[in-house]
């Protein structure tokens, strides 16, 4: 009897997710693209942290630059766990979004943050894997944008999909979720 009060007293309890949970989806199970170094990346890159994906583009007018806000804030509020996190945009623009140009934008918000750059095809099976939407939307060569999907997907630091953030939802669910899923959630 007392080894099972133990064992029913050590049991952590379950968590409490502000975001979507999608544990065990049958999507948005892994990557293979080259970043903005051009060093091809995998989710195995990135064992043992939590990983933050989104689809995006330099040129954004408010969801990216938000979302990668946001994402900065969590690292900073993560304090020394920060390191754990790591936070990777998908660019959906490779025509206009070069190597040199992602590098910049996304370690303006933080030296750490990645871009991916995939290929035209490799978009299209990424983003049909993540359920992810994007459109060209204008006809000019250079002047135009990209309507897209505005969540970010999280892993668990042993590289298993757990959870889907609404855009917007704030660095402080954010990082209560982060923080639960590095502490073993």
């Amino acid at each position: 009897m007392a080894v099972l009060l133990a064992a029913a007293c050590s049991k952590k309890p379950p968590a409490n997710f502000a975001s979507t949970d999608i544990t065990g989806a049958g999507y948005a199970q892994g990557f293979s693209l080259a970043d903005h170094n051009g060093q091809r990346r995998t989710l195995q890159d990135f064992k043992g942290k939590a990983v933050a994906i989104f689809f995006g583009f330099t040129q954004c007018p408010d969801v990216c630059p938000t979302t990668l806000a946001e994402m900065s804030e969590v690292k900073t509020l993560l304090g020394a766990d920060g390191e754990r996190l790591q936070v990777l945009l998908v660019t959906v623009d490779p025509e206009r979004d070069k190597p040199q140009v992602l590098k910049a934008y996304t370690e303006a918000f933080d030296p750490a943050f990645l871009a991916l750059r995939p290929t035209e095809d490799e978009l299209k099976g990424l983003a049909s894997d993540f359920k992810v939407y994007f459109k060209k939307v204008g006809d000019s060569k250079t002047a135009y944008t990209m309507d897209h999907s505005a969540g970010t997907y999280i892993f668990d630091p042993q590289g298993r999909i757990r959870l889907y953030s609404r855009y917007g939802s704030g660095a402080k669910d954010l990082f209560t979720d982060i923080r639960q899923l590095l502490d073993g959630a």
